[in-house]
């Protein structure tokens, strides 16, 4: 029996036979959907947790703020601001450590900032944003508890650091894809 002639190879025989399989379609398609629903479900926990530190941090401030709001910071009566035995009021490092055994394990502490003004009235407050011209933080904060009567602002500052901006979604507001979390809280001392 002769053998059957040989078929030429054409690239239209060769995409007729392609379109026809149907093995692996599922692979392609796939391949081709995968990319964007990934992309998509990084940004999504990304952003989860970005808003999940933000309320972390605004808790950490209202209660930070409750022992200005009393006069314990004021008075030295915070522990973190008693040093060797001594009561002494809170200066800005000791806020921030008192501040710092609040944050649990999401946080740095190193990298938060802490700033505490105090103004006349709610009318007088003005805030500065903390970011310069080139996006970045500005860590010049201050420290002014303020007295009985005093309406007082307490803000907390965090850098938090942001890893899917190279897809394409991109939230920061500082250099370095970070995004600057800031928590407020602003009150009238009690008459302590």
């Amino acid at each position: 029996m002769p053998s059957p002639a040989p078929t030429r190879f054409t690239l239209l025989a060769a995409l007729r036979r392609f379109r026809g399989n149907r093995r692996g379609s599922a692979v392609v398609e796939f391949a081709l959907v995968a990319p964007v629903f990934f992309a998509l479900l990084f940004a999504i926990i990304e952003t989860a947790l970005m808003f999940f530190a933000g309320q972390v941090l605004e808790t950490i401030t209202q209660n930070s703020a409750r022992v200005v709001l009393t006069g314990q910071a004021q008075s030295g009566s915070v522990t973190a601001c008693t040093v060797s035995g001594v009561s002494k009021p809170c200066t800005q490092a000791t806020f921030k450590s008192y501040v710092c055994s609040q944050i649990p394990a999401l946080f740095d502490c190193s990298k938060l900032y802490v700033e505490v003004t105090s103004f006349s009235s709610f009318a007088a407050v003005t805030l500065p944003t903390h970011i310069d011209g080139s996006g970045n933080f500005d860590t010049n904060t201050s420290y002014s508890p303020g007295g009985a009567g005093d309406i007082v602002v307490v803000r907390l500052f965090y850098q938090w650091p942001l890893f899917v901006t190279g897809l394409g979604y991109n939230t920061s507001n500082l250099a370095g894809s970070k995004r600057l979390l800031v928590a407020t809280a602003a009150f009238k001392n009690e008459p302590y």
